[in-house]
């Protein structure tokens, strides 16, 4: 008898009832999404639900199962507010849906089949 044929098919069953107990998002997908902030003039103070993070251009990652405030100061100018939305990516439940009750538990539990809405935050800023 062959090894080889002998293990194929054991491993192939292996990867399926390994990939059922993980939700699709969360393979494909994570928890993070990465967000660019610019802005006109550049160099504003960037603001994420009142953290400070940095200033434009920026870039990094957010959770995607949350919604943020996002404010852009700058001295001389007007700040400047943008909400990033969050929302629920139907592929990634469809897929869940598919593989059994697991995935969607999974990925329900932990909010990874959200994505943010944006990718890039873009304020223009006017002066005062």
């Amino acid at each position: 008898m062959n090894t080889r044929k002998a293990v194929f098919p054991l491993l192939l069953v292996l990867t399926i009832i390994s990939l059922s107990f993980q939700g699709c998002a969360t393979i494909f997908h994570g928890s993070t999404d990465t967000v660019n902030f610019t802005s006109e003039p550049s160099g504003a103070s960037i603001y994420v639900d009142g953290i400070s993070l940095g200033k434009t251009p920026f870039q990094t990652n957010l959770k995607s199962n949350k919604n943020y405030n996002i404010e852009f100061r700058l001295d001389g100018y007007n700040n400047r507010n943008v909400v990033l939305n969050n929302s629920v990516s139907g592929g990634y439940i469809v897929l869940d849906v598919l593989f059994g009750i697991f995935p969607v538990v999974i990925d329900a539990a932990t909010g990874n089949w959200y994505s943010l809405d944006m990718d890039q935050v873009h304020a223009t800023l006017e002066k005062k």
